[in-house]
C-alpha cells in the first residue's frame, strides 16, 4: 500500500501507510548500492574476470575493498568465485543470473549519470 500525506481540517499533516521497513527501491540500492559494488557488477558483465585484473579495473579501490565487496556480492547470491588454479592461488568471478539481471539498472544509471553530468564530491 503506497504512503501518503493528508491535511486534517485544522492544516496538520498526517501521514498514512507510512513505510515501517525498507521499501523495495531502498532494499535494491542496500544490494547494489554499497561502494564499488555496481562497479564491480558492470566489469563482470561480459566473461568471468580474474580479482587482479578487476582491481586493476576499479583504480579508486584497494584490493582489501575490492575482496570486501566481492564477498558481500557472493553471499547475497550476484556472483560466483572460482578458484583456477591452487599454486599460485588463481580465482575468477563471474555473475550469477541474479547479478545480471542488475545490468539493465546499472546500464540506466550510467546513461543517466553521463546524461545529467553528475559530479560526485570528494
Amino acid at each position: 500500500m503506497e504512503s501518503s500525506v493528508k491535511t486534517d481540517s485544522k492544516g496538520r499533516k498526517k501521514v498514512y501507510n507510512a513505510c515501517m521497513e525498507p521499501c523495495a527501491i531502498e532494499k535494491g540500492m542496500r544490494l547494489i548500492g554499497g561502494k564499488w559494488k555496481g562497479s564491480i557488477i558492470y566489469h563482470l558483465k561480459d566473461e568471468p574476470v580474474r580479482f587482479n585484473d578487476l582491481s586493476r579495473m576499479l583504480g579508486g579501490a584497494t584490493k582489501k575493498m575490492v575482496d570486501q565487496r566481492l564477498k558481500e556480492l557472493e553471499e547475497e547470491g550476484m556472483v560466483i568465485r572460482k578458484v583456477i588454479s591452487d599454486r599460485p592461488i588463481a580465482v575468477t568471478y563471474e555473475l550469477t543470473d541474479f547479478g545480471r539481471s542488475a545490468l539493465k539498472i546499472l546500464d540506466d544509471l550510467k546513461v543517466w549519470s553521463e546524461t545529467h553530468n553528475i559530479e560526485i564530491s570528494k
